[in-house]
């Protein structure tokens, strides 16, 4: 089993960027598939990144390709989603989430493990 930790979250004006980070416990963090999602008042959780246990292999959801970046240090048992050119409309509570699998999900239903969540709020 593994507990997730998000911390970074804050107000940040439209185009600012944030870095989140998601600190895990336990010894295998390296084997587990680990995912970014995000939860607007009155909508359901929708993907935003994903990253496979290496680290080689990175998903993201349209909406952020060219903007967000996922990475992880399995050393430091954390992922971190650089979030950059933030727009108002992404205002959301950001989940991270992991899963011990090779293969990685971009549905919420994929994975077993979730943080309690960070709050970003961008002001236009």
């Amino acid at each position: 089993q593994v507990q997730l930790v998000e911390s970074g979250g804050g107000l940040v004006q439209a185009g600012g960027s944030l870095r989140l980070s998601c600190a895990a416990s336990g010894r295998t963090f390296g084997s587990y598939t680990m995912g970014w999602f995000r939860q607007a008042p009155g909508k359901e959780r929708e993907f935003v990144a994903a990253i496979s246990w290496s680290g080689g292999r990175t998903y993201y959801a349209d909406s952020v390709k060219g903007r967000f970046t996922i990475s992880r240090d399995n050393a430091k048992n954390t992922v971190y989603l650089q979030m950059s050119s933030l727009k108002p409309e992404e205002t959301a509570v950001y989940y991270c989430a992991a899963e011990r699998s090779l293969v990685v999900h971009t549905t919420a239903r994929g994975y077993d493990y979730w943080g309690q969540g960070t709050q970003v709020t961008v002001s236009s």
